[in-house]
């Protein structure tokens, strides 16, 4: 199965399959908030997935475009990536299938190392600016030539 959409809401998300559906598209939901909240001790954003079949990617692709431009609801609540406007997004951005990242969460939970999006698509990563991090704080109250 192939990302068509991710959301922070769930009832979004439900709206989205529900109306894939109607249309005759198989779509499931993958919810990824009680994995957030637990290993990443943080507010879930990014989570909650709605997938459909591989040969209905195209068809549900052109769907989704189309309700964007028409349901500013969809349009609001789906997130993208800015350089390429996939939905095929993690967050934060690391790989879930080993021992690293639980002391990469160590650090995200201190505040050390800022969480990222990171879009599968193009391997852009972005970050978020509600998450403050110990780095950037240090910049405020120590000011000087930041590299980039």
């Amino acid at each position: 199965m192939v990302t068509i959409g991710t959301f922070n809401e769930p009832a979004k998300a439900k709206q989205l399959k529900r109306r894939l559906q109607e249309i005759g598209l198989h779509a499931d939901i993958h919810n990824e908030a009680p994995l957030q909240q637990v290993a990443f001790m943080s507010r879930p954003q990014a989570n909650v997935k709605v997938m459909v079949e591989d040969d209905d990617f195209e068809q549900a692709q052109a769907l989704m475009n189309e309700w964007e431009a028409t349901d500013p609801d969809i349009a609001a609540a789906i997130i993208r990536c800015p350089q390429c406007n996939s939905s095929n997004l993690e967050y934060p951005q690391m790989t879930r299938k080993a021992i690293t990242p639980a002391m990469i969460a160590l650090l995200w939970a201190v505040r050390i190392l800022p969480k990222e999006f990171y879009c599968q698509d193009c391997h852009f990563t972005w970050s978020n600016e509600e998450e403050r991090t110990i780095g950037r704080l240090w910049h405020r109250f120590f000011p000087g030539r930041e590299t980039s």
